[in-house]
């Protein structure tokens, strides 16, 4: 079966980043679509993109498998994880993707993201500085220049 690159972090689901391609991966693993190196759930390291945003939102990863894979858009499936975990408010949300858009640059992800740059032969580029560019750069998309809170 061929595989699908997920859809970009920088999709917006009710103001999120991130969970549009959370949800994606769900759904492409489950066809057997996705490349076998992407990272999908919870149980391998908490400071993954699926395990941060999961807690964000109070919701159970598992759970939140089970409702995708029954269906339906990304927004109601986000409604979804609201009425059961919690709902961020507007700057909650505004926090959330300023973190996430800038993890790896000048943190303590930073050395990961290098290491990770160069096992795919980015090493040596400038314009990765977060580990949304190199999502970007490695699915065949050009690294965003900016990224706007709201």
């Amino acid at each position: 079966m061929q595989t699908q690159n997920p859809c970009s972090d920088h999709i917006k689901t009710k103001g999120l980043i991130y969970f549009a391609r959370m949800l994606d991966k769900i759904r492409l693993k489950a066809r057997g679509e996705l490349p076998a190196d992407y990272f999908v759930g919870v149980d391998d390291d908490p400071t993954m993109f699926d395990a941060r945003c999961t807690r964000f939102l109070g919701a159970d990863y598992n759970e939140l498998v089970d409702r995708t894979l029954k269906g339906g858009s990304d927004e109601e499936i986000l409604e979804w994880c609201f009425a059961r975990g919690r709902r961020p408010s507007e700057e909650e949300i505004s926090i959330w993707n300023a973190f996430l858009a800038k993890r790896g640059w000048r943190d303590e992800a930073s050395a990961d993201l290098q290491a990770a740059k160069e096992r795919s032969g980015f090493g040596d580029r400038d314009d990765i500085q977060t580990w949304l560019d190199l999502h970007d750069a490695e699915e065949g998309r050009k690294p965003q220049k900016e990224y706007r809170c709201g």
